[in-house]
């Protein structure tokens, strides 16, 4: 017999996730090796520790451990905020009118703001017990950058942002919160690199992107000693740290005997999606249980709907390595007017792989409909949520309005990634009618696509 459900499902401290769960591990296919940016060779352990905590190359490199034991240090800072609550829109479903019962797992009960501090914590210890001085990164629309801030001053450690340039002008409050937690916010590109000063002679004026500042703070980590690199999405190790998202939601579903049909997230790099549908996708990859994933992303910069799955650079400087991904190019550049932060030309090899084997589905929207669901999310549910947030948000009230016309009783399940607070210019433009459905043409988007690496 199923438990009644509260509005919100809390699971107690003894219920968070003891191990993080390596997605990889469950796939028969294994995903495509990284490849040295000069050499195009596959990526050693002695390559990665270059630019990461050893640590860290360990676990992107590994594809065969299904599960990673999570340092008690770490799992200490997690009780400050996790577990996290896997809400019942109750609210939403009723203004909907939908037979559909929707849940969404909210990662915005802590300072950042959402689901960032999952992994920059993990971070900042990594580097931390290696006895760093400090770590360099990147942000786009803040939250990781808050995020790594936020672990770094509770390590002690240095952190060094390179912001993108159109969301430091846009967002001084996040670029704040960095500053009162130590770190050194910088606006992407600069002149204080040298692929920070090639992109803005070949590209004046330009508003910048998340691989333009990946390539400064890679740069600036290659030359300080005691730094290395960390970032927020994309890698593996990074879903491998986010799958406390996947696995607090599974358990708090099965606690109720609730099961769900579709999962939905929206999709930059891949981080906050590869780790919602964590221990579900594995279910699935086992043939335990089927699961309909869906990755929503910007129209603005379509990725997966749009893009190509071949080898590309992470960056647009292209000093990083290479993955096998969906990509608009790593010279691709999104419009100023996107109002998100997923902003990034490719998404994680992880998710890329399994959307070319049809295992996950993906939709892009255009930001005005995702500002509508947003504002009516807002008002029904209470929690004003983050502009990528509410792409996720977008897809899911139209999966729920497609049952209420069939009369469907599917279970809903999306991540609210964060909150919305600094992002008020945003949803000012909207308000005020100055928002605009950016598309990019086929021919603009060619022009990323022409620079891809002949592999």
């Amino acid at each position: 017999m199923k438990k009644e459900i509260p509005y919100k499902i809390y699971l107690e401290e003894t219920e968070l996730p003891k191990q993080w769960l390596n997605l990889r591990a469950f796939r028969p296919n294994k995903p495509a090796p990284l490849l040295h940016p000069t050499t195009f060779q596959p990526m050693t352990q002695a390559d990665m520790e270059q630019v990461f905590c050893a640590e860290l190359a360990k676990q992107e490199l590994d594809d065969s451990t299904p599960f990673i034991d999570i340092p008690q240090e770490i799992i200490d800072f997690y009780k400050m905020y996790r577990p996290a609550p896997l809400i019942r829109a109750y609210c939403l479903e009723k203004a909907l009118g939908t037979p559909a019962k929707i849940y969404y797992k909210f990662e915005g009960n802590n300072t950042s703001g959402s689901h960032k501090l999952n992994s920059a914590i993990a971070q900042a210890y990594y580097a931390k017990q290696q006895g760093l001085k400090g770590v360099t990164t990147e942000t786009g629309a803040g939250q990781w950058g808050t995020a790594l801030s936020m672990a770094c001053a509770y390590f002690g450690l240095d952190c060094k942002v390179f912001m993108v340039k159109c969301s430091y002008e846009q967002k001084p409050f996040r670029r704040e919160v960095m500053r009162t937690y130590g770190a050194n916010v910088t606006p992407s590109p600069s002149t204080t690199t040298e692929i920070g000063r090639k992109i803005l002679e070949e590209f004046p004026g330009t508003s910048g992107s998340l691989g333009c500042a990946i390539s400064e703070a890679v740069e600036t980590a290659s030359k300080l000693d005691g730094y290395r690199y960390a970032l927020g999405s994309v890698l593996n190790q990074v879903l491998l740290h986010q799958s406390v998202i996947g696995l607090e939601s599974k358990t708090a579903l099965d606690k109720y005997g609730e099961k769900a049909d579709i999962i939905i997230g929206c999709a930059g790099g891949g981080s906050n999606l590869g780790g919602l549908i964590a221990p579900f996708m594995a279910e699935k990859l086992q043939g335990k249980a089927d699961y309909q994933f869906i990755a929503v992303e910007p129209s603005s910069c379509p990725t997966l709907t749009r893009g190509k799955y071949v080898y590309d650079y992470c960056d647009t400087g292209k000093v990083c390595p290479l993955q096998k991904m969906y990509t608009l190019g790593s010279g691709f550049i999104p419009a100023a007017s996107h109002a998100g932060g997923l902003r990034y030309h490719g998404m994680t090899s992880t998710l890329s792989q399994l959307y070319d084997e049809g295992l996950m589905q993906a939709r892009s929207v255009k930001q005005t409909e995702v500002f509508a669901a947003a504002e009516q999310f807002a008002r029904v549910e209470g929690i004003l949520p983050a502009p990528e947030s509410a792409h996720a948000i977008r897809v899911a009230m139209d999966e729920a309005l497609k049952c209420k016309e069939t009369g469907e009783q599917k279970t809903i399940l999306f991540g609210l990634t964060g909150t919305g607070y600094f992002d008020m210019m945003s949803y000012e433009k909207f308000h005020d009618g100055k928002m605009s459905d950016y598309i990019p043409t086929q021919a603009e988007l060619q022009k990323g696509l022409d620079g891809l690496p002949k592999i």
